[in-house]
Parts: C-alpha cells; sequence; structure tokens
C-alpha cells in the first residue's frame, strides 16, 4: 500500500478527526483510512478498491513515486546555505565596523 501524507490540516479538522477515532476505539489514521475509502465508494457505487487507489497516485506522479523527503531535505539545504550566506555577510559587516573605530 502506498503512504499519504496531507499537511497543513487545520486544528479543529484534526482535533475533530482525533475525537471520531477514540469514539471508535481506532487510531486517527486508521479513521482517517476508513473515511477516505467510504468517500471512494460513495463516489462511484463500487467498493473500495485499494490497487484503483494506488494506481492513481501512481498517474499523479507519472509513475514515479513520490519522493517527499528527497524534496524536503533538498528545501533544507538550501535554507542552509541562505542562512550560512547571512551569518557571512553580517560578520564581515561587523569586522568593517569594527575597523572603522
Amino acid at each position: 500500500m502506498a503512504n499519504l501524507n496531507i499537511r497543513n490540516v487545520p486544528e479543529p479538522v484534526r482535533r475533530g478527526l482525533r475525537l471520531r477515532a477514540a469514539r471508535k476505539g481506532l487510531s486517527m489514521e486508521a479513521e482517517a483510512r476508513a473515511i477516505l475509502a467510504e468517500a471512494v465508494q460513495r463516489e462511484n457505487g463500487e467498493p473500495f478498491d485499494p490497487e484503483s487507489l494506488q494506481g492513481f497516485i501512481l498517474g499523479l506522479f507519472k509513475g514515479k513515486p513520490p519522493r517527499l523527503t528527497d524534496e524536503l531535505i533538498k528545501e533544507r539545504r538550501r535554507e542552509v546555505q541562505r542562512e550560512l550566506r547571512a551569518m557571512k555577510a553580517g560578520k564581515s559587516r561587523r569586522r568593517r565596523v569594527e575597523r572603522t573605530r
């Protein structure tokens, strides 16, 4: 089965999902899976088929599995480089100010 990460979920939605899952004795993850499966079944009237969902997801990524972690690592490395450049620029400015005193 595939993994699905959902970011930027509003706090009231997260809280509601947590409470809904707790009432049923499920984890939030299990409850979210059940909700998604029910929504897919309602839309087309057929029972949930995980393979068709997997095919849909792969189609979104043109057959390549999403590599979210790779993208997050690249973005963090870019942030670090920007921070280092900013720190170096700040140090060189301080040195110039100290020399002029």
